[in-house]
């Protein structure tokens, strides 16, 4: 067998195991989990995990999961348990018991010092006739035929399945809370997947008073010198009621300049945008770049205009959207 062969096969053999072990699963062992999860969330419980060696690494990502998805977890070590660590459980928490063999010595010693209530605990083991599997209510049977190492020693296949149900355990809580992508992301605020969620206009752009700002019947000259000011790139142009008539961005004056058609001395008006495309303060961030990139002429300044008052508030630019690591690609903006 080829190196080729070789990584194929054990990806499919993976495969295969995650696929017979989701045929294990019953309808009665789903109700136990929703009502452990309502459990949980009514009352204020953790979801702890524990296991050893491959089991506890499981353990650990599975725990990090169900956080990100607003479900207090951690993975306790068994060992650090019995030497302070219990002093993090309480009596509202859950236990997810990670074991290949099921007779996992160190939860065997930390079990009795948890909870005497075996509906506090969650199995994820390999062999359903263990000692260990027996003290778990909920048992999901993460048993395989044999492990994708080619000794068949090295947990792979049977860390693949576990991992697996503990992932598709994480979603079922995820629809239990009713979690949005907004709830999500509030455990996200620092990626760009909390950015994209959580970041409004206001949070990044250039308030009015950073912003250029001229009359209807300002000159060219007066433009010029009130974008040398403040170089965005743009300048708003108010009536003088401070009501937003459009926007002048640095391109179109260059072009004129250099067409000869007008002169310092010349008014604006010709080449005031009336109809710009705007954002509202309140609006995304992500919601700018869709507008900034919509149709064939993409656009690199916002005006920011008040939902409220319909007055020019500030400007947004793609420049301070591409600093937060928004993409500018048409798959981010779809």
């Amino acid at each position: 067998m080829s190196y080729l062969e070789l990584m194929r096969s054990v990806l499919k053999q993976e495969a295969n195991a995650i696929l017979s072990s989701a045929d294990k699963i019953t309808d009665n062992q789903v109700l136990q989990l929703e009502g452990i999860f309502k459990s949980l969330i009514n009352n204020g419980g953790n979801l702890i995990f524990l296991g050893v060696g491959k089991s506890g690494q499981i353990g650990e990502k599975l725990a990090a999961t169900f956080s990100s998805l607003g479900l207090p977890s951690f993975f306790l070590h068994p060992t650090e348990a019995l030497h302070g660590d219990l002093g993090r459980v309480k009596g509202e928490d859950f236990f997810v018991l990670i074991s290949k063999s099921g007779s996992t010595e160190e939860l065997f010693k930390l079990i009795p010092f948890l909870s005497n209530d075996s509906s506090r605990y969650i199995g994820l083991v390999g062999n359903k006739n263990s000692v260990l599997a027996k003290r778990c209510d909920l048992l999901f049977d993460c048993s395989v035929e044999r492990e994708a190492c080619l000794n068949n020693q090295a947990p792979t296949t049977s860390t693949t399945v576990t991992l697996s149900i503990g992932d598709a355990m994480a979603v079922v809580f995820e629809k239990v809370a009713g979690l949005s992508k907004e709830g999500f992301a509030v455990n996200h605020p620092g990626g760009l997947l909390g950015k994209s969620l959580l970041m409004k206009v206001s949070d990044i752009m250039w308030g009015r008073e950073n912003c250029a700002i001229v009359s209807s019947s300002a000159s060219i000259k007066d433009l010029i010198v009130e974008m040398t000011r403040c170089n965005l790139g743009g300048c708003s142009v108010e009536d003088k009621d401070g009501v937003f008539l459009g926007i002048v961005v640095e391109g179109d004056f260059r072009r004129a300049l250099a067409g000869g058609n007008l002169d310092l001395s010349s008014p604006i008006d010709s080449l005031i945008n009336e109809k710009p495309r705007v954002i509202s303060e309140d609006s995304l961030a992500l919601d700018a770049l869709r507008v900034m990139e919509k149709g064939e002429n993409p656009v690199s300044i916002l005006p920011v205009i008040s939902s409220k008052t319909n007055k020019f508030r500030g400007f947004i630019r793609s420049h301070d959207l591409l600093k937060e690591g928004f993409s500018l690609s048409k798959k981010m903006t779809k």
